[in-house]
């Protein structure tokens, strides 16, 4: 029995250290700055104190405003805010990775991500496209990689089309991009516009979510659509949507994902802003 008992204790001192060691995503729920878009035009300085006002210290970025790099890595410097990721187009790390690099650097992010497919203005993110968009992010995140960067990818929900073999064109985004060059960074918002079940999909892919956007949806908005793009009218409250975010946030926390923003595309985000994070901070998994 003694070698019976002693798997049991391995598997028990295994699960506590697991669960020690699990990410609660309330220890790293900060803000995309995306979400003051508005303030950040009129002052990139207003903006990053109201930030702080919100009491998060863990930010992603979306631009620097009218400052540079150098000033805007001072300015959060000052205001005890930690950046740790940015937003860059793809066309921008299409026309020179190097500088992409330079400025993640200066600003002292962790992981750079492309926010948008490459796709016209018909919107289509075609099985083509996805096969050459998962070579150029190899090589994007191989020079990453040798940076001391990570590599990643946020889907905008024109990725799960369906495909004619089964799966949609995000599963070959998955497939054909390197786990050790690329990650993803799950819009739950998107996700669950486009007809998919953020939960199963996190579960489908644990080893590839790294960062979440978490904003939620007006009851009642249909679903399972890939337009990529919806009215600022359609973007709630967090907590007083459609999407179960406790259900989320569990099987994110549970697969590792490391970090957590709020993203406000409400038409009110100066009102809309502190009432999610006292919902999510309020929220008991």
């Amino acid at each position: 029995m003694k070698p019976l008992l002693n798997i049991f204790l391995l598997l028990a001192v295994a699960g506590s250290a697991f669960a020690a060691s699990a990410v609660n995503f309330k220890d790293h729920l900060g803000l995309q700055l995306y979400s003051l878009r508005d303030k950040m035009k009129e002052s990139p300085i207003a903006a990053l104190d109201l930030a702080k006002s919100y009491g998060v210290k863990e930010v992603e970025l979306a631009g620097t405003g009218n400052l540079t790099p150098e000033q805007f890595a001072s300015e959060l410097k000052k205001r005890g805010l930690v950046p740790i990721s940015g937003h860059f187009g793809y066309n921008v790390f299409d026309k020179d990775v190097a500088a992409v690099i330079r400025d993640a650097k200066t600003l002292g992010l962790k992981y750079v991500n492309v926010p948008y497919p490459p796709v016209g203005k018909d919107k289509i993110f075609s099985e083509e496209l996805a096969h050459q968009t998962a070579a150029k992010f190899n090589e994007w995140g191989a020079a990453c990689k040798a940076a001391g960067l990570t590599f990643g990818y946020h889907p905008h929900g024109l990725e799960f089309r369906p495909t004619a073999s089964g799966g949609t064109v995000f599963d070959i985004l998955v497939r054909e991009t390197k786990p050790e060059l690329v990650s993803f960074q799950m819009d739950v918002y998107w996700v669950y516009y486009a007809g998919q079940d953020p939960v199963k999909l996190l579960e489908k892919y644990p080893n590839r979510w790294s960062t979440l956007h978490i904003k939620d949806m007006l009851k009642g908005l249909a679903t399972g659509l890939h337009t990529g793009g919806t009215p600022p009218t359609a973007k709630v409250t967090v907590g007083m949507g459609q999407i179960d975010y406790a259900s989320v946030l569990r099987a994110a926390q549970k697969i590792g994902v490391k970090h957590y923003f709020l993203e406000d595309e409400t038409p009110t985000p100066l009102q809309c802003i502190p009432d999610s994070f006292k919902y999510l901070r309020a929220l008991k998994l």
